[in-house]
């Protein structure tokens, strides 16, 4: 095998069919096991139990390496679970969209309640900010 590093440089690697993805990377990158990813054909190789023959490589072929600064945190349980207890705190991207819509009925309450206080710019922009947020709202959270 070839192994291809983002710098350009290459290394040959002699390996067998039977070996597996773990076995190159405990070989070939001792103590950075865990830094180390592995491209065959576009798709990382996260599963380290896989025989390289399972992967149909052929004689030469290329596996591009790329060697991280620092360990991968384990992967999170949820799609969008945060490790880091400190960031899950103050995740205040999941709160935007109850901050705008409660903002945005505020403003509708004192306007339709103080409409002498709100002049007809001020209500046709209002109902334009209602209409551009509602549109992307639903665009974004359509699924």
């Amino acid at each position: 095998l070839r192994l291809k590093f983002l710098n350009d440089t290459e290394r040959l690697a002699r390996v067998r069919p039977g070996d597996t993805v773990g076995a190159l990377k405990r070989d070939y990158f001792p103590g950075q096991e865990q830094q180390v990813r592995l491209i065959y054909q576009g798709q990382l190789l996260r599963d380290d139990t896989q025989s390289l023959a399972a992967l149909h490589l052929a004689h030469n072929s290329v596996l591009h390496c790329h060697i991280s600064q620092h360990s991968p945190a384990p992967a999170p349980a949820g799609p969008r679970a945060s490790t880091d207890p400190v960031h899950a705190a103050l995740n205040v991207g999941s709160l935007m969209l109850p901050l705008f819509v409660l903002m945005l009925a505020v403003l509708w309450y004192f306007q339709l309640q103080y409409r002498h206080v709100f002049t007809a710019t001020a209500t046709t922009f209002l109902a334009g900010l209602t209409l551009l947020f509602s549109f992307m709202a639903f665009t974004i959270y359509r699924r």
